[in-house]
């Protein structure tokens, strides 16, 4: 049933209310599946590290805003080919997407192997700059180290995840995100923690603690990304290679990409800049917050991330009807993803709020870190469903190639308001100061995109 409604939206048929709804839930709940079993995935390891200590914790998570910086930058390259193959598509060009395709893949891992002999070689430096407690900074380093090095893993996974998904294929990307998560979990229990008696069983471990958290991940991308790439390039039914169509590099192509990834990367790179200097701001503070922190970041992230499964499926719909030339029906689809995601993210921000305490709870023993975890993560409950309107939005905005403005807003929004914020109310307050500049921050970002939204621009000329 998807794919004969995406298929009526490509041909340029009519679909009624009722049709649209059901395309954009299809669409949505596997990626939303996907996305909640990642940070599932990011649950299970805090919770791992967590019994190590606070200070293990505080050791991940102070380099976590550095290492989304890296990875928001292969994200960024990526969006410049996907965005491409959704609209061909759309335009019922496969021919065209293969070769968008192709061109991309070849790009992103040169990108992602430059980032990484980058982060590989500034990894002993990052806790230093971040002024956290000396204790820390060897595991801190290791940790980053490892997870930037394997940046080509990582860009193979979300490679093959979103060309899948430009092609309208929600379910296999998301099934294999899921055993992803799976994999990350035993690859964890084993390089974590050492050989130990469970229920009477000895279970085997290497005992390497926070470096074994690092080395757990980078497993789980290298099987799902070797996954990821059978299913793109073998089995896809618009983008498996074919025989006899060679890669050709066409220069507008590459061009136009380029006008889509670089404001993509700009707001990636300013975004994530803006939390490390956030995270500067905190760790001052001590372990406790640093932890604390990290804790509440890792379980906000369960409330937020099907927002961002959602964004998924609104920049496919959006970029296919583009391609199609259905303006209308774009704008439609734009704003049913977007309450959408509004509606889902306010649901889980309610259960989030009651059950807080023994969320963070499974992750620390510490009392200390759950009582101030759980206060930080009630305060940006209350306004996850704006946070919500930012994130699908931004993926209705990149389905329609418009990305410029976009990262304008999130660099205004974090440098401007969230920033500015932090260095007053932290110093004053602690951790749950800035906190509640996060929370200022993100409902004003929430309504400039709704403007945005709501006026049209980003919508092609007829």
């Amino acid at each position: 049933m998807k794919q004969d409604h995406l298929a009526r939206l490509r041909s340029g048929e009519p679909l009624s209310w009722q049709q649209q709804i059901v395309l954009t839930l299809r669409l949505s709940i596997p990626s939303i599946l996907a996305q909640l079993s990642s940070m599932i995935m990011q649950y299970i390891d805090a919770s791992m590290v967590g019994r190590l200590g606070a200070d293990a914790s505080a050791s991940i998570g102070l380099v976590t805003s550095a290492t989304w910086l890296f990875n928001g930058l292969t994200i960024a390259s990526t969006m410049a080919f996907t965005v491409q193959v959704a609209q061909r598509i759309g335009a019922r060009d496969e021919a065209d997407a293969r070769n968008l395709m192709k061109q991309g893949l070849v790009i992103c891992f040169l990108i992602s192997a430059l980032l990484a002999v980058i982060g590989g070689l500034v990894a002993p430096s990052v806790p230093v700059w971040l002024r956290a407690d000396p204790a820390i900074h060897s595991r801190a380093s290791a940790y980053f180290f490892i997870i930037v090095v394997s940046l080509p893993f990582t860009m193979a996974a979300n490679f093959g995840a979103r060309m899948l998904q430009a092609s309208g294929n929600m379910r296999v990307p998301s099934a294999i995100m899921v055993l992803m998560c799976f994999l990350d979990v035993v690859f964890n229990a084993l390089l974590i923690f050492p050989t130990r008696t469970v229920w009477g069983i000895t279970v085997p471990g290497a005992g390497l603690g926070v470096t074994g958290a690092a080395l757990g991940t980078m497993l789980a991308h290298v099987v799902g990304g070797a996954l990821l790439f059978y299913a793109l390039l073998l089995r896809s039914p618009a983008l498996h290679l074919r025989r006899g169509e060679k890669l050709r590099f066409i220069p507008e192509q590459l061009r136009r990409g380029f006008g889509i990834a670089w404001p993509v990367a700009m707001e990636r790179a300013l975004i994530n800049s803006a939390q490390i200097t956030v995270m500067g701001i905190i760790a001052p503070l001590g372990n406790v917050s640093i932890a604390a922190n990290s804790f509440a970041v890792t379980a906000e992230a369960l409330c937020y991330m099907p927002g961002f499964g959602v964004r998924d499926a609104a920049s496919t719909l959006v970029g296919q009807s583009i391609g199609a030339r259905r303006r209308d029906m774009a704008y439609r689809l734009a704003w049913l993803s977007v309450v959408l995601g509004m509606v889902v993210q306010g649901l889980a921000a309610a259960a989030m709020y009651a059950a807080a305490p023994a969320i963070i709870g499974i992750m620390t023993p510490d009392p200390d870190v759950v009582v101030l975890a759980t206060r930080v993560l009630r305060i940006v409950a209350l306004i996850e469903p704006m946070f919500a309107a930012a994130i699908v939005s931004t993926g209705v905005f990149q389905g329609a190639g418009k990305t410029l403005l976009s990262g304008i807003f999130d660099f205004a929004s974090m440098w401007g308001v969230r920033i500015p914020l932090t260095a007053l109310l932290a110093p004053r307050y602690g951790l749950v100061g800035a906190w509640v500049a996060m929370a200022i921050e993100l409902t004003f970002r929430g309504t400039l995109f709704l403007i945005r939204l709501f006026r049209r621009r980003w919508l092609p000329a007829e």
